[in-house]
C-alpha cells in the first residue's frame, strides 16, 4: 500500500535501552505501522518472546537478524552486556539490507554510533533513541568545567582569555555551558544553573560527568553524539507532564525534531511477564508472597540489569534494609568483583544468616537473576522501590505512582535522582551524590544508616512520605493518559507516524 509506513528499529546489543527500544516497536505496530526490529544474531530469539504476542494478535511486527561476516563472532550478551559492545561487523549487513527493504526510517540506539555514517551513506532517515529523559539530556549537553586560579579574578572571564592568561591550572572551576559563562565554583558541592536551561537544572561539579570535566569538555567518546546533528530526529521514551519544562526546552532549543512518546511499557500492558529475559523465580510464588502484605508495607529493591556494585556495597546496603525492619523484596543482579576475581556470583555479599532470617520473619525475599519488575511494581502491597536511577527503572517506578528511594552512582542515574527527589518531589535520596565511571569505578562507599534513614522515611506511613506517593500516583495517572487516545505522547507518534508518510509524498 502506497500509504503504509514501514520503520527499522536497531536496539543496543545490550544494557537499559534494550527493552524500550521493542517496546517502541510494538507501540509503532499497535498504530499499524510495519515494524522490523533488525538484532544480531545471538539476540534475534530473546526478542521473539517479547513480541509473540503481539504477533499473535496480528500486529505487523517481525524481526530481522542481521548476518555476522565470515570468521566474525559477537560475544554472548544478555541483558547485563554492556551497550558499549562493538558491533561494527554488521556495517555491510545492515547497509545491505537497507537497500533491499528500503524502509521509510530507521530508529537506531545511540550507542549504534558508528551506523550513523552507513545509513546516511544509502540515504534513509535515519531516527536517534535515546535511554534518557529530557531533563538530564538538557544537564548533560554539553557543558565544559575549566580549572582556573581564582585570585584577584572577581568576574567573568571568556574561556579563551583563561586560556591565553594561562589560568588553568588548580584552585577554583570555572564553567561554561554552550558557550555562555557562569561563575566561578569553589567546591566540588557548590550548587549552580546552567545558564539558558530551565531553571529547576541545578547542579555541583561532583555530578558533572568525567567527559565534562576534562580539557575541552563536551560530548561523550566516539560517535554516540557527533551524528545526531545529521538525523531526522530523536525519540524519547519520556512524557511531557513528568519533566514539561525541559521537554519543551529540549524539543525547540536543542534539537530539530524530538517526538517524546513514553512510557511505552504503558502500551504494552498486556505483555508485562514477557518482556526481557525469562524470569528466575515462578512469577505467582512471587505474587502470592506480595499479595498476602498489607497496602504499601512493601519495598522493592532492584539496582538494573548493568549494576555494577561490588560485594561491600551490597553488604552494607542488605545492613541499611535489616536495621529498617520494613519488608522488602530484592532483585539482586551482577555483581562486581575484583579484576583479580573477574565478575560473578559470590554469595558473601549478605550478612551472615540474613536470608535465614527473612525467611524464618517472612520479612524479605531475595531474587539472584531476572524478574517481572512491572507486576511486581504494580503490586498494591509494593509501596517503594530502591533503584540506581536509570531512567527505564525511573519511568517504571513513576507509571506505577510508586515512590522511590535513589542510589545513584553512575551515567545520567544522578540527575535522573535529582528530578526524583529535588523537582518531583517523589523519592529521598538514600546516599551520597557523586558521579563514577561505569565501567571502571566501583564507586564511594554505602553508608548503610543512610539506606536505613531513606527506608523509613519512605515507607514509615507518615505525612511526608503521604505526600510523596500522593504526587507519585498523581504522576502515574498522567503517564496513562500521556498514551492513551488524545494523549500527548500518543499525538507524537501519530506525529511522526505522518511526517513519514508525507515525505513519501
Amino acid at each position: 500500500m502506497a500509504d503504509e509506513v514501514e520503520m527499522f528499529f536497531f536496539p543496543s546489543v545490550g544494557g537499559d535501552d534494550q527493552i524500550p527500544m521493542i517496546d517502541i516497536a510494538c507501540l509503532f505496530a499497535s498504530h499499524g505501522v510495519k515494524s522490523t526490529i533488525v538484532a544480531t544474531p545471538n539476540k534475534a530469539l530473546s526478542f521473539q518472546r517479547s513480541i509473540a504476542r503481539n504477533q499473535d494478535s496480528g500486529r505487523p511486527i517481525s524481526i530481522h537478524p542481521l548476518d555476522l561476516p565470515p570468521g566474525s563472532e559477537l560475544p554472548d550478551a544478555d541483558m547485563s552486556a554492556s551497550p558499549f559492545t562493538d558491533t561494527c561487523m554488521l556495517q555491510e549487513s545492515l547497509k545491505l539490507l537497507l537497500i533491499a527493504r528500503r524502509p521509510d526510517c530507521i530508529v537506531v540506539d545511540t550507542f549504534h554510533g558508528w551506523s550513523a555514517d552507513v545509513i546516511d551513506e544509502v540515504g534513509f532517515p535515519r531516527i536517534v533513541f535515546i535511554g534518557n529523559g529530557c531533563f538530564s539530556r538538557c544537564a548533560q549537553e554539553p557543558e565544559s568545567v575549566y580549572h582556573v586560579k581564582f585570585g584577584q579574578l572577581d568576574k567573568f572571564t571568556p574561556k579563551q582569555y583563561l586560556r591565553t592568561a594561562g589560568l588553568e591550572a588548580s584552585g577554583y572551576s570555572y564553567i561554561r555551558a554552550h558557550g555562555k559563562t557562569l561563575e566561578m565554583v569553589e567546591s566540588e558541592y557548590d550548587p549552580f544553573e546552567l545558564p539558558g536551561r530551565p531553571k529547576e537544572i541545578k547542579m555541583t561539579r561532583s555530578q558533572l560527568l568525567h567527559f565534562h570535566k576534562r580539557p575541552g569538555g563536551g560530548k561523550p567518546p566516539g560517535g554516540m553524539w557527533t551524528s545526531e546533528d545529521r538525523s531526522l530526529g530523536f525519540l524519547v521514551n519520556s512524557f511531557l507532564d513528568l519533566e514539561p519544562a525541559c521537554a519543551e526546552y529540549f524539543k525547540k532549543e536543542m534539537v530539530k525534531k524530538a517526538w517524546v512518546v513514553g512510557p511505552v511499557s504503558l502500551r504494552i500492558a498486556e505483555d508485562m511477564g514477557e518482556r526481557g529475559q525469562r524470569a528466575a523465580i515462578d512469577e505467582q510464588s512471587c505474587l502470592n508472597w506480595l499479595n498476602a502484605k498489607e497496602p504499601n508495607s512493601v519495598l522493592y529493591v532492584s539496582f538494573g540489569s548493568l549494576a555494577r556494585l561490588t560485594p561491600e556495597q551490597l553488604l552494607k546496603i542488605a545492613y541499611g534494609l535489616e536495621a529498617s525492619s520494613c519488608s522488602f523484596i530484592w532483585a539482586a543482579g551482577k555483581i562486581l568483583e575484583s579484576s583479580e576475581n573477574g565478575e560473578g556470583g559470590r554469595e558473601d555479599w549478605l550478612p551472615s544468616g540474613f536470608e535465614e532470617r527473612l525467611k524464618e520473619s517472612e520479612r524479605g525475599l531475595i531474587i539472584r537473576g531476572w524478574v517481572p519488575q512491572l507486576l511486581i511494581l504494580e503490586r498494591p502491597s509494593v509501596g517503594g522501590y530502591m533503584t540506581l536511577c536509570d531512567w527505564n527503572s525511573i519511568l517504571e517506578g513513576v507509571s506505577a505512582g510508586v515512590p522511590m528511594a535513589t542510589l545513584p552512582r553512575s551515567a545520567e542515574q544522578l540527575l535522573n535522582g535529582k528530578l526524583v527527589v529535588d523537582v518531583l518531589k517523589i523519592g529521598v535520596q538514600a546516599d551520597s551524590m557523586e558521579w563514577t565511571s561505569w565501567n571502571t569505578e566501583p564507586g564511594p562507599a554505602v553508608d548503610p544508616e543512610k539506606v536505613e534513614a531513606a527506608v523509613r522515611k519512605l515507607m514509615d506511613g507518615g505525612e511526608e512520605a503521604a505526600e510523596m506517593r500522593r504526587r507519585a500516583e498523581d504522576l502515574g495517572g498522567k503517564a496513562r493518559k500521556a498514551v492513551e487516545e488524545g494523549g500527548s505522547s500518543y499525538r507524537d507518534v501519530e506525529a511522526l507516524i505522518q511526517e513519514l508518510k508525507n515525505r513519501k509524498n
